[in-house]
């Protein structure tokens, strides 16, 4: 269980890296949006040759980490298309419009909360 830790750590630093210096490049929010959908794509790519494809032992470094660290979006769509593929039509809809709603209401809150706190 230690080593894919240290796969999915390892992954996660450069993802972020990588997140932090495209990001930086591509003007506000557009860099944002820009990130989610790459991630998204390269999440597709990895789904089908890592998962499907018998390399599942690259899984934690690829998608949890180097995928996850640059956008955890990506995990999130391939949750959708999975409950979409399942059949469960219904759960996919209802789960990204409560990830998003609730995301959202999430951070509106803890922006409330420390500006009150912070004072």
């Amino acid at each position: 269980m230690f080593i894919p830790v240290l796969q999915a750590a390892l992954g996660g630093a450069i993802g972020a890296a990588l997140r932090f210096l495209l990001s930086g490049v591509v003007v506000f929010p557009l860099g944002t949006l820009l990130v989610n959908v790459i991630g998204s794509f390269l999440m597709g790519l990895a789904f089908v040759l890592l998962a499907e494809r018998g390399l599942a032992r690259w899984v934690p470094f690829v998608m949890a980490g180097l995928l996850g660290g640059f956008t955890t979006f990506s995990a999130f769509s391939l949750d959708v298309l999975k409950l979409f593929e399942a059949g469960r039509i219904g759960a996919a809809g209802g789960y990204v419009a409560a990830s998003v709603v609730l995301s959202i209401l999430a951070l509106v809150l803890g922006v409330a909360l420390m500006r009150q706190w912070a004072g």
